[in-house]
């Protein structure tokens, strides 16, 4: 084990690349300065959240981990050529399963497949070992029959989530979340049991697969002796340690209360445990864990686990800390109704966290921001914490600089110069602000109900449109420069001209030729972007320019876009607030999903020329720790193998059956 100074001086962010990813690494300032009590802290939350990894394979397909351990026995044991092509074929698609948790690509949410044979395939599996293949099959030949459609049918389980409205959600999406149920029985089901008069609703369906029993429709619930009960049990087993070892009172209460809901799956119980974990601002040790996301549910409702482990960056949580401090300033100042506002902004609070470990959705690709609990009610009551992880922040900044993708797609020198100079302190704004205040702002007006109901599949796209709003309204404004956040509103402008390039142009290279926009954070940034463009279009705010046969957005005009971004986000806001389903459809369906073919295939050559994978992810640092009565030590290891972290994982961190 290296010196930790000696490898923070000589860290590589870089580890590989394959197929459309990049596979990066961070490192964890300060964490040599934490006590022992810290550490141990920091060891048992790290366990908790590796031992549920496999909760999130099996709730994005039913056969994930079935097929995810057949590749691992090959890559385990495999005894023919390893240097062919057909077996680097072989070991890209597994590392593209790896990457996204399943068969189903992390982003686009399609099916993977291999771009080699079903009859290498056949090949492989016959020259591993037999004993080591899934025992649920009485021969290795009934496992081969069993799992080669799964992976190489284009038609079997196409598309992990839907959100084409004109199919049953839930039919057209190849998730575990749901099971021999349609869209209109899981809405006919929640809608039997919410009742509309709770002021403080629990997130029905959080936690729980809905099939059917006996002719009825059912909940499977996740806990401990129900549906992922290894896996769940493990995790308790870590938290009981760590409530132990906690920094304060607070936390402690905090991680008891969430073993309680795990042990019960009461929903209550989670909401409970948010709430006290939400008012924990003094902890320098950090853990989110639990059924948080719930993009991947077309519904909206279910959640996926993840878990991430953080100690707090003391410097530049005094960024995040003048963000929250002003969020009553920002609400009030806002272009939306008055109606639609908080009249109070209650318990919002933020920080910039350096990420110890990630496991579940935000694993291996990560967030760089967060913001909890999901609840509205409970953030209109108790508030919202908001967090930046700045050493992902940080590894991305450093990957980027060389990568020439600026100097591609930026229209003028003065465009990249402000770009270098600020791109850095306009991101991480932005992610303050988004955060912290887009999160944390508006309200629901009485009765109208909770937005995963009212507007569906819509409520993801519309929800980050307007956290993205939040952040594009005050990117440039002079409150910015007064609190000292930012020397000039040439941050801001940064910040307008990389949005526009992202939202317009980059991002399509995540995208296959002919597919149009499905994810909802990709939707949510060219909704807006278009709607500007298109409302600018008068004044000519945005110009679309070709120069040299390239295509360009260049913005001529900031303070209009400021004010196309405040109009727009009157109108978002004013559609979660009123519920107004019609509107969001309208809104997501004009401007967020359509791709324009014609600037993609441009896009793609372009790109392609730069030789940059367009998603990127993380190797986590690997933690063992030694305690004896004088000290802990707390030993880390920072990984360059994607293979072998994986394969580790799988070995070490693999607790439900397939």
């Amino acid at each position: 084990m290296k010196d930790m100074k000696e490898k923070k001086e000589i860290f590589n962010h870089k580890a590989e690349q394959f197929a459309d990813i990049r596979i990066l690494r961070y490192n964890i300032p300060g964490i040599e300065n934490m006590s022992d009590r810290q550490k141990e802290l920091l060891y048992y939350l790290h366990e908790a959240a590796l031992s549920g990894r496999d909760i999130l394979w099996d709730q994005n397909y039913k056969y994930n981990l079935l097929i995810r351990k057949t590749l691992e026995n090959i890559v385990r044991t495999y005894k023919g050529d390893r240097h062919t092509d057909e077996f680097m074929a072989f070991m890209v698609y597994t590392k593209r399963v790896w990457f996204s948790n399943g068969i189903h690509h992390h982003y686009s949410t399609e099916k993977i497949l291999p771009e080699f044979d079903a009859d290498y395939f056949d090949i492989l599996v016959r020259d591993s070992n037999a004993e080591t293949f899934s025992k649920k099959f009485e021969t290795v030949t009934a496992l081969v029959d069993f799992i080669k459609p799964i992976i190489f049918d284009k038609n079997i389980a196409p598309k992990r989530v839907s959100l084409d409205p004109t199919n049953d959600l839930i039919k057209a999406s190849a998730n575990n979340f749901y099971e021999d149920v349609t869209q209109k029985e899981v809405e006919a089901f929640y809608n039997s049991i919410i009742d509309e008069n709770d002021e403080e609703p629990v997130s029905y369906g959080l936690n729980s697969k809905v099939t059917k029993k006996n002719g009825q429709v059912v909940e499977q619930v996740w806990k401990v002796g129900g549906m992922y009960d290894a896996a769940i049990s493990k995790i308790v087993f870590w938290l009981q340690k760590a409530v132990g070892v906690a920094e304060n009172d607070l936390q402690a209460e905090s991680l008891k209360k969430l073993i309680e809901f795990y042990n019960t799956g009461d929903l209550r119980l989670f909401d409970e445990y948010s709430i006290l974990w939400l008012q924990d601002t003094e902890s320098v040790v950090d853990v989110v864990n639990g059924f948080i996301e719930v993009y991947g549910d077309p519904l909206g409702k279910k959640g996926t686990f993840e878990s991430i482990v953080s100690i707090k960056d003391f410097e530049a949580t005094k960024r995040a800390k003048c963000v929250s401090d002003t969020a009553e300033w920002f609400e009030q100042n806002s272009p939306t109704l008055k109606e639609h506002k908080k009249e109070k902004i209650k318990g919002v609070s933020g920080k910039v966290i350096n990420v110890v470990v990630e496991a579940g959705d935000c694993s291996p690709s990560t967030p760089i921001g967060i913001n909890l609990p999901n609840a509205d009610w409970m953030r209109s009551k108790y508030g919202s914490k908001s967090v930046t992880i700045n050493n992902i922040v940080t590894a991305y900044d450093k990957v980027s600089k060389s990568s020439g993708a600026l100097e591609e797609f930026a229209f003028s020198e003065e465009e990249i110069k402000r770009c270098k100079q600020y791109g850095t302190l306009a991101s991480n704004l932005h992610i303050d602000l988004h955060e912290i205040v887009g999160h944390g702002s508006g309200k629901i007006l009485d009765g109208v109900g909770d937005p995963s109901e009212t507007l569906k599949s819509y409520s993801s796209t519309i929800e980050e449109a307007r956290a993205d709003l939040v952040a594009l309204y005050y990117a440039t404004d002079n409150k910015l420069v007064e609190l000292g956040l930012m020397p000039s509103v040439d941050v801001g402008k940064a910040e307008y001209d990389s949005f526009i390039r992202s939202s317009l142009i980059t991002q399509l290279v995540r995208i296959k030729l002919g597919d149009n926009l499905e994810e909802s954070h990709m939707r949510n940034r060219q909704l807006i972007a278009k709607w500007v463009y298109e409302k600018g279009k008068k004044d000519n705010v945005i110009e679309r320019v070709i120069k040299d046969s390239k295509t360009y957005y260049v913005i001529n005009d900031y303070d209009c876009l400021k004010e196309l971004f405040g109009l727009l986000l009157k109108e978002v806001q004013r559609i979660k607030s009123e519920g107004d389903y019609e509107a969001a459809k309208m809104l997501v369906e004009k401007y967020g999903v359509v791709v324009d073919k014609q600037l993609h295939v441009e896009v793609l050559e372009r790109w392609k020329r730069l030789n940059i994978a367009p998603y990127s992810g993380f190797i986590n640092p690997v933690l063992d720790i030694s305690i004896n009565e004088e000290s802990t030590e707390l030993n880390i290891d920072y990984p360059d193998d994607f293979t072998q972290q994986m394969m580790y994982y799988g070995e070490e961190y693999s607790f439900l059956k397939e």
